[in-house]
C-alpha cells in the first residue's frame, strides 16, 4: 500500500525517524535510566519496539487500561502507574494476575489504602511545583511510613516537573528542574528506596540526580517539543486531503480538525502554509499570515498534505491505528490498542 492510498485523516509514522529517536534517547539514557511513558503513544507494538531497539524494560503508564494492555502484551517486567487511583478492585485484579510487576503512585492515606488492598508496590508522589497530584515534600516520609505499616514495599519517590518541561529557555528549564529536584531530594531523604523518578521529554537531559526519567513524546514528537531544539525527529504526521479551496479569498481546507488533533498546545502546523483555525472536522489554512495568496496557487482539491500536531499524546489517542511508512510505502499497521479507560 502507498501512503496516498490511505483514507484520511490517518496517522502516519516515519519508521526511520522513530528508530532514530529510539537510538538517540537510548544513547543518552540507557536501560533503566529511562522509563518510557506509554501515555504518549498508547500502542503495545510501539512499546515492544522501544524495548527491543532501545533496551528499556521498565515502562510507566497513565491509566489502568494501559497497565492491563502492557501486561497482556508480555511487557509487564516493571510497570509504574504514574498516577493515583482509587479503583481498588481493578488494581487488585491486575496484581493478582501475576504477569506484571505493578507499582502505583500514592500521595494520600486514601491512595495508600487502595494500594494496600491490591498488594501493589508504591512510589510516593511528591508535589515539585506542578499544581496537580503529589503530596507536600514534608509529608512524604509520613506517607511512606504509613505504607510500610500496611505491608507495602515503598520503592522510592517520583515527582513530575510538568510546569517546566515546555519552557523554551533551556537555561531557565535547567534552573527550574534543579529547584524541583531539590524538593524531591528532600522527600527522598525521608522516604528512602531505590527509585527516584522524574522528568519528561523536555527535561530528559537535565537530570543528574533522578535515577530514571519518564519520557514518551520523544518517540513521535510534536511541534511543541520541536520548538525546544531537542535532538529528536518529527516521526508522526496526520495525512490529510484538501477538500475545499477558495482561491479568491486565499484559503484552503483539509479534512482534519478538533476531533483528530490535540489542540491544548495550539494549532497544528502545515508545512509551507499558515493554519488559520481548526473546527470539528476541518482545518483552514492560508497562503500567509495575512491571507494574501497573490502569486501563489493553493493546492488543488484532492491534494494530500501532512499536518504536524502541536501535542502528540492526545492526538494519538483520537485514532485507532498507526501506519508505519518508509518513503511512500506503508510497511506495517500498529493498533493504538491502549486507548480509552
Amino acid at each position: 500500500m502507498k501512503v496516498r492510498d490511505l483514507p484520511t485523516p490517518s496517522l502516519v509514522v516515519d519508521v526511520d525517524a522513530l528508530d532514530a529517536n529510539i537510538a538517540t534517547m537510548a544513547a543518552a539514557r540507557p536501560g533503566r535510566t529511562l522509563r518510557p511513558h506509554v501515555k504518549a503513544f498508547k500502542s503495545t507494538e510501539l512499546a515492544r519496539r522501544v524495548a527491543e531497539l532501545g533496551g528499556h524494560q521498565a515502562f510507566c503508564c497513565a491509566t489502568l487500561r494501559e497497565m492491563e494492555g502492557m501486561a497482556d502484551a508480555g511487557l509487564g517486567d516493571d510497570l509504574l502507574l504514574a498516577n493515583e487511583t482509587l479503583d481498588a478492585p481493578r488494581l487488585r485484579h491486575l496484581v493478582d494476575r501475576g504477569d506484571a510487576r505493578v507499582t502505583v503512585a500514592v500521595d494520600s492515606p486514601e491512595t495508600v489504602e487502595v494500594a494496600a488492598h491490591a498488594g501493589a508496590e508504591v512510589l510516593v508522589d511528591v508535589d515539585v511545583g506542578l499544581p496537580r497530584c503529589g503530596c507536600r515534600p514534608e509529608d512524604a516520609g509520613r506517607l511512606a511510613e504509613l505504607a510500610r505499616t500496611r505491608g507495602l514495599n515503598v520503592r522510592g519517590v517520583m515527582g513530575y516537573e510538568g510546569h517546566v518541561v515546555g519552557d523554551p529557555d533551556r537555561g531557565r528549564r535547567a534552573e527550574k528542574v534543579a529547584e524541583s529536584m531539590a524538593l524531591l531530594r528532600r522527600a527522598h531523604d525521608d522516604v528512602g528506596g531505590d527509585v527516584t523518578s522524574a522528568g519528561g521529554t523536555g527535561t530528559y537531559d537535565l537530570h543528574d540526580w533522578a535515577g530514571e526519567v519518564q519520557a514518551g513524546s520523544y518517540l513521535l514528537m510534536d511541534t511543541h517539543y520541536a520548538a525546544l531544539g531537542l535532538p529528536f525527529r518529527q516521526a508522526l504526521r496526520l495525512e490529510v486531503t484538501v477538500i475545499s479551496t477558495s482561491p479568491e479569498r486565499g484559503w484552503g481546507v483539509v479534512d482534519c480538525g478538533l476531533k483528530s488533533l490535540g489542540m491544548d498546545h495550539g494549532n497544528p502546523t502545515i508545512s509551507g502554509w499558515n493554519v488559520f483555525f481548526c473546527s470539528d472536522e476541518h482545518t483552514t489554512f492560508l497562503a500567509d499570515a495575512t491571507g494574501d495568496s497573490e502569486g501563489r496557487a493553493l493546492p488543488a482539491v484532492g491534494a494530500r498534505l501532512g499536518v504536524l500536531p502541536a501535542h502528540v499524546d492526545p492526538t494519538v489517542a483520537y485514532h485507532d491505528r498507526l501506519h508505519l511508512v518508509r518513503g511512500d510505502e506503508v510497511i506495517d499497521v500498529w493498533p493504538v490498542d491502549l486507548r480509552g479507560w
